[in-house]
């Protein structure tokens, strides 16, 4: 290494590389991408196809949520409004009545939700999930903030979780031992019957009817039991809840008009879908 007049150390000059190599090297790769086909998607006209796991917007199933508030406790943004009310249902078969939470409001202010999914995995009961719809995008951002209608609609754009790949070991099945149901019935059948219990002996010395029946003794016994137990009384069984199918006339002709209005199709399927519920209870209700 060259050391100049004041002691400062130079480094030893670079002998100059050609710029040929260096040159056909970019042009090899200019020229490898010129070749291959287009992929650009030409959207909206096109839809891209997006993994199930896509973070695009949180959807919300109501009939799972119990209002248990554990998503906006652990939200880091806060960005979950939940209301609720309590009602008090009287039981069908007598006793307390029981007392349940019924959601009122449940909204999602996007302009604030960083999509960390927090909200999503710490539910109790699968009521939010993700889903791939992304085209909800507003003028104002006041509009951001989606109530429950809107969350229960995006439901319907929810993708099946996706297969395991290839290679993947698949987790051992828990099993537990179901309890020998057959095993104690037949112990059950086997045991002896308890019958009546046996009359006391009656004191020595004291003077015993001549000519009386074997029953007569016992009769007043039976009867005052008898008489001392409450009569039974009938249980009612709950009222089920009827499953209803989709009403198909609904919902061919309200998917044919979303579809007409240009809103993309799984959107429009799963719009139809819930008028076509919603028109199918309300025909069982009246019907009933």
């Amino acid at each position: 290494m060259a050391v100049d007049e004041r002691g400062v150390r130079k480094a030893p000059e670079a002998e100059p590389k050609s710029t040929g190599l260096g040159l056909m090297k970019g042009l090899g790769v200019t020229l490898k991408h010129a070749l291959r086909p287009s992929i650009t998607q030409q959207y909206p006209q096109e839809k891209p196809d997006l993994p199930p796991r896509t973070r695009g917007v949180i959807a919300l199933k109501e009939a799972n949520c119990t209002v248990c508030y554990k998503c906006s406790r652990e939200c880091p943004d806060w960005c979950i409004y939940i209301d609720a009310h309590k009602e008090t249902h009287e039981p069908a078969s007598g006793g307390k009545g029981r007392s349940m939470k019924v959601l009122d409001r449940f909204a999602i202010d996007y302009a604030l939700c960083m999509y960390c999914g927090i909200c999503v995995e710490v539910c109790p009961f699968d009521a939010l999930f993700w889903s791939p719809e992304f085209e909800y995008a507003e003028y104002d951002i006041v509009e951001l903030t989606h109530e429950k209608e809107k969350l229960e609609e995006w439901t319907y754009t929810v993708l099946p979780p996706p297969f395991i790949e290839d290679g993947a070991e698949v987790p051992a099945e828990v099993t537990t031992e179901a309890p020998d149901t057959a095993g104690l019935a037949a112990a059950y059948a086997a045991a002896p019957s308890a019958g009546p219990a046996p009359a006391a002996a009656p004191p020595a010395g004291a003077p015993v009817a001549v000519g009386a029946p074997a029953g007569a003794a016992a009769a007043p016994a039976e009867a005052a039991a008898a008489g001392s137990a409450a009569p039974p009384v009938p249980a009612t069984a709950p009222a089920e809840h009827a499953e209803v199918a989709l009403d198909q006339e609904t919902f061919e002709r309200v998917l044919a008009e979303l579809l007409e209005q240009g809103i993309d199709r799984r959107v429009a399927e799963g719009r139809a879908r819930r008028a076509a519920m919603v028109a199918a209870r309300t025909k069982a209700e009246g019907g009933s």
